[in-house]
């Protein structure tokens, strides 16, 4: 509720809409880039439970950390330039926001536990509650969202 006097406006509560807390990285693909943006992950994580006091749990942590790895390797692996990471997340939801130059779409194979190799979208989708690829001007996007969770 906000109240009005003397034409002052006087917040009283938490009625003003609280923004995702938002953090992006840049990587080049140099070697070591991939265990950074695990780092960088858990960072934000940290930052999630302080800042929200949102209550990320052991598994949502693991879960969070395989859907950057893997959307992070996909980048480095299959663009022939640098890659952005994004997370943004709330108490209730971590997304995973991954920029690359490739404007290939990823492939998702059946389910094949023979197959070595190319499992990383299988997983993604596996951990997370939506996976959307889009196509931008410069690339794709893939973002992957993850239900935070006490557990």
């Amino acid at each position: 509720m906000t109240e009005h006097l003397d034409e002052a406006v006087i917040p009283t509560g938490f009625d003003v809409p609280v923004e995702p807390l938002r953090r992006a990285a840049h990587y080049s693909g140099e070697p070591g880039s991939i265990a950074e943006a695990r780092s960088f992950a858990s960072v934000f994580l940290d930052r999630l439970r302080t800042e929200w006091c949102a209550t990320v749990g052991v598994r949502t942590e693991g879960a969070v950390l395989l859907v950057v790895s893997e959307l992070v390797t996909n980048a480095d692996r299959h663009s022939q330039g640098p890659y952005i990471l994004e997370l943004e997340g709330t108490d209730e939801l971590v997304a995973v926001t991954v920029y690359d130059s490739s404007g290939t779409v990823p492939r998702r194979f059946p389910r094949d536990p023979e197959r070595v190799g190319r499992h990383g979208l299988e997983i993604v989708h596996a951990l997370a509650d939506t996976v959307v690829v889009e196509l931008v001007p410069v690339g794709k996007r893939v973002r992957a969202v993850v239900a935070v969770s006490a557990e």
